[in-house]
């Protein structure tokens, strides 16, 4: 009996289990229809539009623009919101991201046309329509040299930078396109040649600091710097006119002699061994010389005198060494700690605070400063003019205190043309009034330096007063805007930033060796 029963309970179990099964494949069916249903309406609702909605969709997208539309025409997007609006008696308007803002307004204009304000014809130009970049890197450096020369031009000018204030500029559409291709074109070939200290071996403290600063950024630079001499354009020859002196100079002799003979020595090495100088005689070589005998110790080698681009500090040319066009005038700056060569960068005050007309302390010497202190010096209370800041001064008001409170920052000559007060007065933002005659400025071929500064003939000493009272006061305010937005240009960094001094060195390099190309392709 009990095993009849077992039976018959297993056979019930068995017929529910197989319902069971039946249920659940019935179950899973009806499920995947219901998906399958699902996905087949919303395809159909996604991507085939409602031929009642067409018009009023067309018409909006008609009126309103977008990036990711054409005008007039209806995407599947639009058609399938519509659809779905329409149940509920409204349409919303087209999903759009917003609009970008605007392009720069760009006008063409020639290379010798400084005049920002020329009636040339403006048109909108946006980075989409721009002709597409040539592979530099496959170009010979002739070649690009050459399609720099063509580029810059036709720069087209630019209305707004954000990067560049334009009245610093002579011309800054120009600046900026030249800029742009040394980024993208330029490789300079560094020398190895040479014994330390002479070579490779900067000197980072002091006023003749610049130079030192150059060759260390220039050293450690991986972005222009090539170690493939054939694709160079420019050589760098990487001595220190600092250690130079340093090395080889007799103290008291005045005999700059043995120091000229030892570059021309090297020079003549190089164009020995490499092939690169007889090329083009040195035209695309340069060196960087801030020390006041930097000129005089390229005198022995006549191809390194006249041919090669020099930037120096002792930019004179009454002398017939310094060739403007050509060479380059470096800044002289002062650095009292390498290591945080900004350290003693400060602002100014503002214009209200600046009680002093013009300012000037130093040692006297050269041909302008004894005439500078005999006509001023403590003769005139708006004109502080000093020799040596005397202790009595020093203790209520110290030299830079003086520069911050200064309207304008006398910058005259000493035994040469260069001082270093020009940046220290642009650090203070201090108007600098220079007094040196046959001094080319520091990076003349691109900066306008009568946005920023007064140059004053050594004749005119007698009359500074009354030239600087005749400058009114909106033009003295643009003034000092102007040396506020120039310090960047005039600043070392330990890695060096875009726009920053080791930058506009090396373009105005760049842009000096351009226009020797344009002379010699012209002849």
């Amino acid at each position: 009996m009990i095993s009849g029963d077992l039976r018959l309970t297993a056979t019930a179990a068995s017929r529910r289990l197989r319902r069971g099964r039946v249920m659940t494949f019935f179950t899973y069916r009806i499920i995947s229809l219901a998906l399958l249903t699902t996905a087949i309406t919303a395809f159909l609702t996604l991507y085939i539009p409602n031929p009642l909605t067409i018009s009023s969709i067309a018409h909006e997208s008609i009126s309103t623009s977008s990036n990711y539309t054409i005008k007039g025409v209806v995407t599947r997007r639009e058609a399938s919101i519509a659809a779905n609006s329409s149940v509920n008696g409204s349409l919303p308007p087209p999903l759009r991201p917003p609009s970008p803002p605007p392009p720069p307004l760009v006008r063409r204009k020639s290379f010798n046309d400084n005049n920002a304000n020329s009636g040339n014809h403006e048109v909108k130009k946006t980075a989409s329509l721009r002709r597409r970049e040539p592979a530099y890197w496959r170009m010979s450096p002739d070649d690009a040299l050459k399609y720099a020369i063509k580029e810059i031009d036709n720069a087209l000018e630019i209305v707004e930078d954000p990067d560049l204030y334009a009245p610093l500029f002579k011309n800054v559409s120009v600046f900026k396109r030249s800029y742009e291709l040394m980024e993208k074109i330029l490789k300079v070939y560094i020398y190895r040649d040479g014994k330390r200290p002479i070579f490779h071996t900067p000197e980072l403290r002091g006023i003749y600091a610049s130079e030192g600063w150059f060759m260390k950024l220039m050293e450690e630079n991986r972005r222009f710097v090539t170690l493939e001499p054939q694709k160079a354009h420019l050589f760098y020859l990487p001595y220190s006119s600092r250690q130079l002196e340093n090395a080889l100079y007799v103290p008291d002799s005045h005999d700059l002699k043995p120091l000229s003979i030892y570059l021309r020595d090297y020079v003549n090495w190089i164009a020995g061994k490499y092939s690169f100088w007889n090329r083009t005689r040195g035209s695309d070589h340069f060196l960087v010389a801030c020390h006041d005998w930097g000129p005089y110790t390229t005198t022995a080698h006549e191809e390194l005198c006249k041919n090669t681009i020099k930037a120096l500090c002792n930019a004179d040319t009454s002398e017939g060494i310094f060739i403007k066009g050509k060479d380059v005038s470096l800044p002289e700056t002062t650095i009292r700690n390498p290591r945080r060569p900004l350290r003693f960068v400060g602002s100014g005050r503002p214009v209200s605070q600046r009680s002093i007309l013009a300012f000037f302390a130093g040692n006297v010497h050269g041909r302008v400063r004894p005439i500078l202190l005999e006509q001023w010096a403590g003769k005139d209370p708006d004109m502080h003019i000093y020799g040596p800041l005397p202790d009595r001064v020093s203790r209520k008001m110290t030299y830079i205190q003086h520069m911050k409170t200064s309207k304008y920052c006398i910058c005259p000559m000493g035994f040469e043309v260069n001082s270093p007060r020009i940046v220290e007065a642009i650090y203070y933002e201090c108007v600098p009034v220079i007094i040196a005659d046959n001094f080319v400025l520091p990076f003349e071929e691109v900066l306008d330096w009568s946005a920023f500064s007064v140059v004053v003939p050594e004749k005119d000493i007698p009359n500074l007063k009354n030239i600087l009272l005749g400058i009114s006061l909106r033009r003295y305010l643009k003034m000092h805007t102007c040396v506020k937005m120039l310090q960047k240009h005039f600043l070392w960094h330990p890695r060096p930033v875009k726009y920053d001094l080791y930058h506009m060195l090396l373009h105005s390099i760049w842009f000096n060796r351009i226009n020797q190309v344009r002379i010699e392709k012209e002849h």
